[in-house]
C-alpha cells in the first residue's frame, strides 16, 4: 500500500536523522526519567563477552537477564552470555536487594561492571529496561559504553496502563505481542484488552460456538452504489490467549481483559438471540458506529451464559482483575419490555439505572467469589456500585473523584485527552480517526492528580490509561501510530515524579526512545515532528504571509530555493513574507539531524487557493470525525474530516477575488451511525436535483449563495469525484460556507479539497 510505503520511508529518515546525531558523553537520556539519577566517575564498556550474572535458582532474575539479552540482540546486534552466580566484576549482575517501593530497582554502573537490584520481579525488570535504554542512545550496533551512574527509581502510580479495543477492529496475535513488547520497554504495566463488542466477538469460548462462528465477522458498510467489500474480523484462540499472556507476564505487563455488559451486547445476541429483549436486528447492524440500544435480558440462563464466559476468561487471564463494562448501556429495550418491567417489580427495583446496578451487582459477586476484582466503567456508578468495584473514569474526571470520595479505587482514562483514537495533528499524514486533537503536548500536560481529593482518597487513584477504540483504525500499522508516542507520555507522567515534568526535556528523550523502539518494529506517529504551513494572501498581491509551526518546540529550518533542508539551513523566526510562486522546504532539526515530518511546497497561486478537509473548519463541531472512503475495496482510500451530525465547512479567508471557478473534490460514505434520536435532527435545505447541490454561500451560512455543484456527477462515482462550478465575480476574501442539499442522511457526502480558480 502507498500509505504503508510512505510510514516506512519516514521511520527510516528518523533513524538516519537520529544516526547523525553525536555520541552521548553526558548522562543517557531515558524514558520515563527516573525519579533520581546522579553521575558517576567514568564507563562500562558492554560487548558480546561481557557476561550477564543470575543468583542460582532466581527464575525471575534469569527472565529479566534474558529479556534484557533479547533487547540488546534486537538493537545492537550481539546477545550477552547469561551465567548463574557470581559478582558484578566486569560484568552485569542482577541481584536481590530491598529497594523500596513495589516495582523499584536501583541500578549502578561503574568503571568495572552494572549491577542492578530490586526487591521485586518487576523491578528487575525495569532495571534491565533502564540500563537497555542507556546501551541504545545512537543507532550504532556493537559494543558500548555506558557513563557511571547511579539510579534509584520506582513508579509514581501502581497503574500505567494503555487499552487496545480488539472487538471494532481485529488485530493479529502477533501485533498483541509485539505492543506488549513496547509496552515494556516504556515501563508501562496494564493492558486493557477490550475483547467484545457490538462489533465483533474476540474470544474463543467452545461451549458456545456461535459467538466466534458468527459474530467474529462482519461485512463492512458501504454507500450505495460503492464495491463489495470483504468480509473482516477474526477471533482468538484459547491458545493463542494464553501463549500472548504468558508473554506479557514475563514482560511485566499484566492483561485486564473486558466483557462489556449490559450493553454492547449486539455480538452475543447476534449468536444466540434468547440473550437479548427479543428485538430483532436488522441485517449488517453489526456494521455500524455509535451506541446500540441491544441489551442483555436478566433472566438466570442468560447469567448462567455471563457466568460461563467468565468463568473461562478466569481461566485464561490470571488478573486480580476481569473489566465487566457498564458504560453506554441504553434502557429504552428494557422500558418496553412487559418482562423486564415485571421483574423489577417483583424484585422492588424502580429505576432501569438501578436495575444495571442490580445486574452488575450480581455479575460482580460471581467475580468476587471467585477472588477477582471487577472493574467497570464510571456509569456503574449511578446505579449503586459494589464496594468491590473499580471504577475506569472515561467521561471526564468526575467519574474518578467521586469513586475515590466513596472508597472506590479508580483509574483515570478521561476522555477526549487520554482516548487515543483521538487526532494528533491535522495535515495529510493523519490517518482516520475521531476529529478532536488530543496532541502529544496535551496528553504530557495530563495530571493524574485529581484536585479536591484528600490524601486518603488520592490514594484510590490507581492510576491513568490511555484507550484506542479502534471503529476508525481498521490496520494495525493505524494503531500503532494512535498509540505511540503518546504511550510514552502516559508512561512519563504515570511513572515519573510530578517535578520532573518538562515537555521540553521529554521530547529530548522521546527522540531516541522512537528510535530504538523502531528495532522492536514500532512505526509510531511523527506528528509532533511535523512542521504545518499556515498562509495568508489576498488576490493581486506579490507576496503571501506565512507561519510554520511545530509540536515538538524543535528549531525549523527553511529553504526557499529548492534545495534540500539541513541544519545549517536558516532557522524559522517569526513568520515569513514570500513572493507567490516561491519553493519552501521546511524540518525541524534534533542534534544535528532533520526529523521526519518536513514539508515540500509550491506556494503559487494554486496551493495559495486551495483547502483541504482539514484546513477547512466545521460550522459546528458537534461530532467531527475522519472516516474512510468505502472504495476501492483494495488500496489506499481517501478519508474525510466531516461533522456527521451537521456536514457544514467553513473556508476563512478565502481568496475569492479574481477567481471565475470553484472546484471541491467529494465523496460519499455509508452513514452507518447508531444515534438514536439524533438522526431526526439532523436536515438538509431541501434539492434542487434528485441527486442534491453542493451550496457555497458568502459571508455566513445564511449569506448569498454564489455557486451551486450538483452532486449528479458524482453519484455513480464511488470513490472522489471533482466537481467545477462557475462562481459569482467577488473581490478581496470572504469567509465561505459550503454545505450540501439531500432528501436524507443516506448517502453522506463529504468534502476533500476546495479549490478558487482565477
Amino acid at each position: 500500500m502507498i500509505r504503508a510505503r510512505r510510514l516506512t520511508l519516514l521511520a527510516s529518515l528518523m533513524l538516519s536523522g537520529i544516526a547523525t546525531a553525536p555520541a552521548m558523553a553526558e548522562l543517557p537520556r531515558l524514558l520515563p526519567v527516573p525519579a533520581q539519577m546522579r553521575e558517576g566517575q567514568g564507563s562500562f564498556q558492554i560487548t558480546s563477552v561481557t557476561p550477564v550474572r543470575v543468583p542460582a535458582g532466581d527464575v525471575a532474575a534469569r527472565n529479566a537477564a534474558e529479556r534484557f539479552a533479547d533487547l540488546v540482540a534486537r538493537s545492537r546486534g550481539f546477545r550477552p552470555r547469561i551465567e548463574t552466580g557470581g559478582d558484578a566484576s566486569n560484568a552485569i549482575a542482577f541481584r536481590r536487594a530491598k529497594t523500596g517501593a513495589a516495582e523499584s530497582y536501583t541500578l549502578d554502573v561503574t568503571g568495572k561492571g552494572v549491577t542492578i537490584a530490586a526487591g521485586d520481579d518487576a523491578g528487575l525488570l525495569y532495571g534491565a529496561v533502564t540500563l537497555w535504554q542507556a546501551m541504545t542512545q545512537d543507532q550504532a550496533a556493537g559494543p558500548v559504553s555506558v557513563a557511571a551512574m547511579h539510579i534509584a527509581d520506582a513508579p509514581r502510580f501502581q497503574w500505567r496502563g494503555l487499552m487496545l479495543d480488539s472487538a471494532r477492529h481485529f488485530q493479529s496475535p502477533a501485533y498483541v505481542r509485539q505492543l506488549i513488547d513496547w509496552m515494556a520497554v516504556n515501563k508501562l504495566n496494564r493492558l486493557h484488552w477490550h475483547l467484545v463488542d457490538d462489533q465483533g466477538w474476540r474470544i474463543e469460548i467452545p461451549k458456545y460456538p456461535r459467538l466466534t462462528e458468527i459474530s467474529a465477522w462482519r461485512v463492512p458498510a458501504g454507500a450505495p452504489g460503492g464495491p463489495p467489500l470483504p468480509k473482516v474480523g477474526g477471533f482468538y484462540t484459547q491458545a493463542e490467549i494464553r501463549e500472548i499472556v504468558a508473554y506479557a507476564a514475563a514482560r511485566g505487563v499484566m492483561i485486564v481483559p473486558e466483557i462489556e455488559m449490559p450493553g454492547h451486547a449486539l455480538a452475543a445476541i447476534r449468536a444466540y438471540p434468547k440473550l437479548g429483549m427479543g428485538v430483532p436486528i436488522p441485517p449488517g447492524t453489526e456494521s455500524d458506529w455509535g451506541v446500540f440500544p441491544w441489551l442483555y435480558n436478566a433472566d438466570d440462563a442468560t447469567f448462567g451464559f455471563l457466568e460461563d464466559v467468565l468463568t473461562d476468561v478466569m481461566a485464561l487471564f490470571p488478573s486480580a482483575y476481569i473489566h465487566i463494562g457498564g458504560d453506554e448501556a441504553v434502557k429504552d429495550q428494557w422500558k418496553s419490555s412487559p418482562a423486564m418491567q415485571a421483574k423489577m417489580k417483583a424484585l422492588g427495583i424502580s429505576s432501569e439505572d438501578a436495575m444495571q446496578g442490580w445486574f452488575m451487582h450480581r455479575i460482580d459477586d460471581f467475580l468476587t467469589k471467585h477472588g477477582r476484582k471487577p472493574i467497570g466503567w464510571d456509569e456503574i456508578l449511578e446505579g449503586g456500585a459494589s464496594p468491590h468495584a473499580t471504577i475506569t473514569s472515561w467521561r471526564g474526571i468526575e467519574g474518578a473523584v467521586t469513586a475515590a470520595k466513596s472508597g472506590h479505587d479508580a483509574i483515570l482514562s478521561p476522555a477526549p485527552i487520554l482516548y487515543f483514537d483521538n487526532r494528533q495533528g491535522f495535515g495529510p499524514l493523519e490517518p482516520p480517526g475521531r476529529g478532536h486533537l488530543s496532541d502529544l503536548h496535551s496528553v504530557y500536560d495530563f495530571n493524574p492528580e485529581p484536585e479536591g481529593l484528600s490524601g486518603a482518597e488520592q490514594q484510590h487513584i490507581l492510576g491513568l490509561q490511555g484507550n484506542l477504540f479502534t471503529e476508525h483504525v481498521r490496520t494495525e500499522e493505524r494503531a500503532q501510530w494512535q498509540q505511540f508516542p503518546r504511550g510514552s507520555a502516559v508512561a512519563e507522567i504515570g511513572w515519573s515524579p510530578v517535578t520532573s515534568h518538562d515537555f521540553a526535556s521529554f521530547m529530548d528523550r522521546l527522540v531516541p526512545q522512537m528510535t530504538r523502539m523502531g528495532t522492536l518494529g514500532l512505526k509510531p506517529a511523527i506528528s509532533a515532528l511535523t512542521v504545518t504551513a499556515k498562509t495568508d494572501y489576498a488576490p493581486g498581491d506579490k507576496n503571501t504571509r506565512v507561519t510554520l509551526e511545530s509540536q515538538s518546540g524543535f528549531p525549523i529550518h527553511y529553504t526557499l530555493d529548492g534545495s534540500a533542508v539541513t541544519p545549517r539551513a536558516p532557522v524559522y523566526k517569526d513568520g515569513l513574507s514570500l513572493p507567490v510562486g516561491t519553493r519552501l522546504r521546511a524540518g525541524t532539526a534534533w542534534h544535528g539531524g532533520m526529523m521526519p515530518g518536513a514539508i515540500d511546497i509550491g506556494l503559487d497561486a494554486s496551493f495559495l487557493r486551495r483547502r483541504t478537509d482539514e484546513q477547512l473548519a466545521s460550522c459546528a463541531n458537534k461530532v467531527v470525525l475522519s472516516l474512510e472512503d468505502d472504495a476501492p475495496a483494495q488500496g489506499e482510500r481517501a478519508h474525510f474530516l466531516t461533522d456527521i451530525l451537521q456536514p457544514c465547512w467553513l473556508y476563512a479567508d478565502a481568496p475569492v477575488g479574481g477567481a471565475s471557478r470553484i472546484a471541491i473534490d467529494v465523496g460519499q460514505l455509508p452513514f452507518n451511525f447508531q444515534i438514536g434520536k439524533d438522526r431526526d435532527a439532523i436536515h438538509f435545505r431541501a434539492p434542487a436535483t434528485p441527486a442534491g447541490e453542493v451550496e457555497v454561500r458568502a459571508g455566513s451560512c445564511e449569506g448569498e449563495r454564489i455557486a451551486v455543484l450538483p452532486l449528479a456527477p458524482a453519484v455513480g462515482n464511488p470513490e472522489v469525484t471533482r466537481l467545477v462550478a462557475p462562481i459569482a465575480p467577488r473581490s478581496g476574501k470572504e469567509n465561505l460556507c459550503i454545505t450540501y442539499t439531500a432528501k436524507d442522511v443516506e448517502p453522506l457526502w463529504a468534502i476533500k479539497q476546495v479549490e478558487l480558480i482565477p
